[in-house]
């Protein structure tokens, strides 16, 4: 049979609703895959169906992997399609068969003997580990109109995962996190449920300048983490280990101006 390639979007949307044409095209699962955007040599004898978003296919996925595959299982494919793989619509696609149409239900992802779902466990985890550092390295600056916002640069999008716990966290404040690599913002109004939007162009990002008293405040916590340390004790590996280089471009007490 004549292989079949729904290019999706590299979005939770696009791959849901890549999975929903899947289904729909009643064909059987083996020769049908997803493919995350478009690639530069492409296969003889096969066919590419480009597939968008759609909103609509895409909750019902969600409600019917929520339903039959339960909420931890929805919670491993969320993680697994925010990291950064071009071959994670493939993995989820066929996870999500595994669980649906061939009896894995809700023990799905113990089933690590399949190859798919092994990578779509070890894609989750990496999204979830990388969520768990920016909870523990975002850095907020107060804007002039008093708005806290944070940049950062991640490999997953994590955006999803660490909104929740600062909207907690700082839930009468009006506070903005830009992420830099994919141009997408996730806003909290203060006492308001947050959102996401996107800016390719930066330009609310350029609309933010800092408050009179933020750079008195960077100083002053610079100042703070240099006077704890203890110099005979500086073990500039071990540091690089516990916080990699890539994640202080735009934490305070590393910043070289």
């Amino acid at each position: 049979m004549e292989e079949k390639y729904l290019v999706c979007e590299d979005s939770i949307e696009g791959v849901f609703t890549g999975i929903y044409e899947a289904y729909a095209l009643r064909e059987g699962h083996e020769h049908i895959h997803i493919q995350i955007g478009e690639e530069g040599n492409l296969r003889l004898f096969a066919t590419y169906i480009n597939i968008e978003p759609d909103a609509v296919k895409t909750a019902k996925v969600a409600q019917t992997l929520r339903k039959r595959l339960g909420d931890e299982v929805y919670l491993y494919i969320c993680r697994a399609l925010a990291a950064q793989d071009r071959m994670k619509g493939e993995a989820v696609y066929k996870t999500v068969v595994n669980g649906l149409s061939k009896g894995g239900g809700r023990r799905v992802m113990e089933n690590l003997a399949d190859t798919h779902v092994e990578r779509t466990f070890e894609l989750a985890r990496s999204a979830a580990n990388e969520a768990l550092r920016y909870i523990e390295i975002v850095r907020f600056k107060e804007s002039g109109e008093g708005i806290l916002f944070s940049k950062i640069a991640p490999k997953c999008n994590v955006i999803p995962f660490i909104m929740p716990h600062f909207a907690d966290r700082l839930s009468v404040e009006n506070f903005i996190i830009f992420d830099d690599m994919r141009k997408i913002y996730g806003v909290h109004p203060a006492l308001k449920d947050w959102y996401m939007v996107s800016d390719s162009d930066n330009s609310v990002y350029d609309m933010f300048g800092e408050s009179d008293k933020e750079n008195e405040y960077q100083e002053l916590f610079t100042a703070f983490c240099k006077t704890i340390a203890i110099k005979e004790r500086i073990n500039p590996k071990l540091q690089q280990q516990m916080l990699p280089l890539r994640f202080r471009e735009y934490m305070v007490e590393f910043d070289k101006k």
